[in-house]
């Protein structure tokens, strides 16, 4: 592997995935190169990507950003990333950033698709950004409200991210369940 290389995570073919070696892409004017810190995996949906069972009708929509191959694969895939920009504009350079990137150990993309985080808020926590705006999401759609009784089936990250939130409504009573007793 050269110093031009950079190593991501694909699935070659469903239930068997490898690191593999690419060249790294060419920074042009506007884009950061971003190291990884963290990369977070989804149960749920990065499951389904590495057994083949991303159905048909689902392959369009389910194609994450910066995703190379198509499903069933060969296929780079992932969609949280958080890294520390090496080069790109001044205001970026020695940020650490949260972009929907797949799991690789350096890449480029344009600036425009990282966003810097708050000097307080730990890297490896930022890591669930794409999870928690899954589920903002399923308890904005769920309307609960004050003094409502909350079931959130699934203790995934997402189900105990929208546990979490509902918890904050004044009054709720929020039970967690998960079917797995694991």
């Amino acid at each position: 592997m050269s110093s031009d290389d950079a190593r991501h995570f694909q699935v070659r073919v469903p239930g068997s995935g490898e690191i593999v070696a690419a060249p790294l892409a060419v920074r042009q004017e506007g884009d950061v190169l971003v190291q990884t810190l963290f990369t977070g995996i989804s149960r749920g949906t990065e499951s389904l990507v590495f057994r083949g069972e991303v159905p048909a009708s689902q392959r369009e929509a389910m194609r994450a950003p910066f995703q190379e191959g198509d499903f069933p694969g060969p296929v780079k895939y992932g969609y949280s990333n958080v890294g520390e920009v090496l080069e790109g504009p001044d205001n970026l350079v020695g940020r650490t950033v949260f972009c929907l990137y797949p799991h690789q150990d350096r890449y480029v993309v344009p600036a425009t698709a990282v966003t810097p985080l708050p000097d307080h808020l730990p890297p490896r926590r930022a890591v669930l950004a794409a999870n928690m705006e899954t589920a903002v999401n399923g308890v904005w759609d769920a309307r609960p409200g004050p003094g409502d009784r909350i079931v959130v089936f699934g203790a995934g990250v997402v189900g105990s991210l929208a546990a979490w939130l509902c918890d904050r409504i004044p009054g709720t009573s929020v039970l967690l369940v998960d079917p797995d007793a694991t």
